[in-house]
């Protein structure tokens, strides 16, 4: 096993994700390129300067707009909203391997006593009727209910009928979200939608076990390199130490990862076997490493782990969205700020689409970053791409 360099470890990570160098991913075809790389990327309804799904992907993609990932999504019907890392959007044709989530999914459903009788009813509706939510479908009544969404806990509530079945369903696979208004959900059959041949198809995954150890190697990928030991980047996936080590030791059994040290890190870092030409490069000096300036999402595939974040970079990132103002360090939706192999500050925008303004509420550079000629081009630059992903035509605040 190899020993590696912190900047190396770095340099390694930020070309492996597309966010250092030329673009490798631009346009609808990019994004789409990318979730598949990434495997998921992680879903969260708030929009101050655009959703976390589509910050993620403004970073990374050249020319990214947010129809495309509308499209992507509700046209092609190449990628799905369902569970991953929590809510998730990942390729469609992965679909297969979710098969026994499923199936988990419609046993607990079948021990509510009368959810059966409202599925059928919601069923029948939605294929005379077409695409329903919550408030457009007509069963009305709370029921005693778990979410099928959430695994990891006894979680009951009382629940509005409707948006009880129609949750079941999905989780099911029985229904797919067909579009979204704002944050309302609209349902649609499956089998309208997503061909024949991929709804039938059988699980790639022999047992448990194995599928355990796909999404592991899924995350390693996603992240590009992970260090072996407990990481919020497994999020979403029924993980102890030993079902890891059990993972991880499948993996490299089947040569599907590698592992390497990182100098000054006690444990072992892991990444994809098919990465290994991207990192003799980096090894080699031979990576395009010219830096850019991008404003990353707050729960982006380079933040999940923010404690291996600290131990490579020395940043500190955290998501003040439910943290009580007069307690915050920055802003309420505050981004970091990429520039090169650095994380170099941090800014908090919004987005006033009425006025077509993007305000800059704050910025702070950390500690370090020297104010050059060239850092400003770059945050100029890397503000007047922000501004048009929002649909704004000017920028105030700075």
């Amino acid at each position: 096993m190899i020993t590696i360099t912190r900047q190396q470890a770095r340099q390694f990570i930020l070309a492996k994700q597309g966010l250092i160098g030329a673009h490798r991913f631009a346009g609808k075809d990019g994004a789409y390129a990318f979730i598949r790389q990434a495997g998921c990327i992680q879903f969260d309804p708030v929009d101050v300067c655009g959703k976390n799904a589509e910050l993620t992907l403004q970073s990374r993609v050249k020319g990214f707009r947010k129809e495309m990932l509308q499209a992507l999504l509700y046209e092609d019907r190449l990628l799905v909203d369902y569970a991953d890392k929590e809510l998730s959007i990942w390729p469609a044709e992965d679909w297969p391997y979710f098969s026994s989530y499923r199936t988990r999914s419609r046993e607990m459903g079948a021990s509510f006593p009368g959810l059966a009788d409202l599925e059928k009813q919601a069923l029948a509706y939605i294929r005379e009727n077409g695409p329903v939510s919550s408030d457009t479908l007509p069963i009305e009544g709370e029921i005693f209910w778990h979410s099928s969404m959430h695994w990891s806990g006894n979680w009951h509530k009382n629940s509005a009928a409707a948006r009880s079945v129609l949750e079941q369903l999905y989780t099911d696979g029985v229904l797919v979200i067909h579009h979204k208004k704002g944050s309302r959900k609209y349902y649609d059959l499956a089998e309208r939608h997503l061909p024949p041949a991929l709804l039938s198809a059988d699980n790639p995954c022999e047992d448990e076990e194995a599928f355990l150890a796909w999404r592991v190697g899924r995350r390693i990928g996603a992240a590009g390199l992970l260090w072996d030991k407990n990481s919020p980047a497994y999020l979403g996936i029924d993980l102890n130490a030993e079902k890891r080590r059990r993972a991880l030791n499948r993996l490299e059994a089947s040569g599907r990862i590698r592992a390497v040290q990182v100098e000054g890190i006690p444990a072992r870092f892991l990444y994809l076997s098919r990465d290994e030409e991207l990192l003799q490069k980096i090894l080699a000096g031979q990576a395009d490493l010219r830096p850019r300036m991008e404003f990353l999402a707050p729960l982006d595939p380079l933040l999940w782990d923010k404690a291996l974040i600290r131990a490579l970079w020395d940043f500190q990132y955290s998501w003040e969205i439910y943290t009580p103002a007069d307690k915050r360090n920055y802003g309420y939706y505050t981004l970091p700020i990429l520039f090169g192999e650095r994380f170099a500050g941090r800014i908090d925008t919004a987005a006033d689409r009425k006025s077509g303004t993007l305000r800059v509420n704050g910025l702070w550079w950390e500690d370090g970053v020297r104010q050059t000629k060239k850092r400003q081009a770059a945050l100029d630059q890397a503000l007047r791409r922000f501004c048009r992903f929002n649909d704004c035509q000017k920028i105030e605040g700075l």
